[in-house]
């Protein structure tokens, strides 16, 4: 028989290890995010990168070198972290455009995610197959996995006002939904290598139950704001959308509904409905948005072990810079031919396609149910992802730079010929 005491002890001292090794990460998080903020005025106006600096020293930290971050891709905590960065930024990105504003800027962002997601998706499955050899159904995998552009990196090119607000607005509404028309692809391709049956009617109720909450908690939540008798103080109605947040994240996950889907679906009708309360609520939302971004980002790099890097042969290299060199770009120059956007607008959004946390999550999922080369095919996601945050991350001050240059200039051309 057991003895009770011996259990009693056991208990508090396994949950001392488990909350010094939290009490470890958060420490390393927080010094960390004291040297960002030491450098942030550096960054802002150069091409060095708070975003490389998480990664990096996630890295340094991680268990492959240093320790202090012991983490793992099946950790559930690790999964936790990037369901909660990608919903929170999805919901605070959805919360920038209401519908007439979604009506009006769909013509750009529709080509890009009709035509553009599509054919960046042909390519890249053609590159996994000429390049590692892979079985056209895992590389259509690996392509649909790398397909999305990330929200939380795209922001940092969607919140400079110097780059202009048609392409501003493109990358943003784009960033926003590809995540979600890309799971569903996922989800049968994953179920597909791991040898299951995929349940079409499961997927088609997670993307609309998805869609359904995310519109109809704040539709609801607005109604009663607006009863007669109802008397809210404007701070607690800007803290309206955390109950959004909080019941929408609730429910879909009590339900199997799409979270993303539903996050920023969520966002668009807080900002359709009441956007005097979107307006009061933003400052909160990039705060916590990007606290909750940093956090993902360090504990991302501290996956990076070494030994996953070292997994991956020197084609799986050059076929990660090639997705981000040639198939997003040629997809979506081609998507936006016609479209009206000047060269230089085209080249950004086409550049501008990082991946991030959606891939990372989709990469587990891959990892968890995706057959005997699930290991190899995460370890590619991971240098692919990698090497995106690293690329785009450096690359927003330049070309936000050139287009305040582009700008003067046009100024300077303008009164001279009103001068003569």
């Amino acid at each position: 028989m057991r003895n009770p005491a011996c259990c009693t002890r056991a208990l508090p001292l396994a949950f001392s290890s488990g909350a010094a090794l939290a009490g470890h990460v958060v420490l390393a998080f927080g010094i960390v995010l004291v040297a960002a903020v030491l450098i942030s005025g550096i960054a802002h106006r150069t091409v060095l990168s708070t975003a490389v600096l998480f990664l990096v020293a996630g890295f340094a930290l991680g268990p492959g070198i240093a320790g202090v971050v012991d983490v793992s891709p099946d950790d559930r905590t690790v999964v936790t972290t990037m369901q909660l960065a990608l919903f929170v930024v999805l919901f605070t990105d959805g919360q920038r455009v209401g519908v007439r504003e979604l009506t009006r800027a769909w013509r750009l962002p529709g080509r890009a995610l009709l035509l553009g997601m599509p054919l960046t998706f042909a390519i890249t499955t053609l590159l996994a197959v000429l390049l590692l050899g892979l079985p056209p159904i895992e590389a259509m995998l690996i392509a649909a996995v790398l397909a999305p552009t990330d929200p939380v990196f795209a922001s940092a090119i969607v919140g400079r006002g110097e780059i202009p607000a048609r392409v501003r607005g493109l990358l943003n509404v784009e960033s926003g939904l590809n995540d979600g028309l890309a799971l569903p692809i996922v989800l049968l391709l994953t179920a597909t290598v791991g040898g299951g049956v995929p349940d079409y009617t499961a997927l088609a109720l997670q993307l609309v139950g998805g869609v359904a909450i995310g519109v109809a908690v704040p539709v609801a939540i607005a109604l009663l704001l607006r009863i007669r008798f109802i008397d809210a103080t404007p701070l607690y109605a800007s803290l309206s959308p955390v109950a959004v947040a909080l019941i929408v994240y609730g429910l879909c996950q009590a339900t199997g509904a799409n979270l993303y889907l539903a996050a920023f679906s969520a966002g668009i009708a807080i900002a359709s409905i009441s956007p005097e309360i979107r307006d009061a609520f933003t400052p909160y939302g990039e705060f916590v948005g990007e606290v909750v971004k940093l956090f993902a980002i360090f504990v991302f790099g501290a996956l990076i072990s070494p030994s996953v890097l070292a997994d991956v042969p020197l084609a799986g290299y050059v076929f990660a810079l090639l997705t981000l060199v040639l198939a997003r770009p040629v997809a979506v120059e081609i998507a936006l031919l016609g479209s009206g956007l000047s060269w230089q607008e085209r080249l950004t959004a086409s550049w501008f396609g990082p991946k991030g946390f959606a891939s990372a999550l989709y990469g587990f999922l891959v990892l968890q149910n995706g057959g005997p080369d699930a290991a190899f095919l995460f370890h590619l996601i991971v240098v692919a992802i990698t090497l995106s945050i690293v690329a785009h991350s450096s690359t927003d001050v330049p070309i936000a730079r050139y287009f305040e240059r582009l700008e003067r200039e046009d100024g300077a051309e303008t009164q001279s010929r009103r001068a003569v």
